[in-house]
């Protein structure tokens, strides 16, 4: 396990956000991005998306409250050796869950290498 300081790793979160292409980023206006330590019911996962998919909103679905993103540090931290590899998996786990949101599932997001 590598040792990361929070506003390191917060910085890393920021940097995968900043990588997103620009149609994409756009779209997530109302996404709360979170950082926690852990997950207390699965305190192995990395990331969780809470919400509603784009592709499963109707044409009824307004005024929700804003769908979430939460990065998990320790289980990041606890996967890596090196501050490179946790940038890697940050922007891995990043992207996985924002693909959630698109309504991309997991046996596809693992077909294009981001899970």
């Amino acid at each position: 396990m590598i040792t990361m300081s929070r506003a390191r790793f917060a910085a890393l979160v920021e940097d995968a956000l900043d990588a997103i292409p620009a149609e994409f980023a756009s779209r997530l206006g109302n996404v709360v991005i979170q950082i926690e330590e852990e997950n207390p019911d699965e305190p192995e996962t990395l990331g969780l998306y809470v919400g509603v998919a784009l592709t499963e909103r109707l044409s009824d679905y307004s005024f929700a409250t804003p769908d979430t993103i939460t990065i998990y540090r320790r289980p990041i931290l606890q996967l890596c050796a090196t501050e490179e590899e946790v940038a890697d998996e940050v922007a891995i786990t990043v992207v996985h869950e924002i693909g959630h949101f698109f309504g991309i599932d997991d046996d596809r997001l693992h077909d294009l290498g981001w899970a």
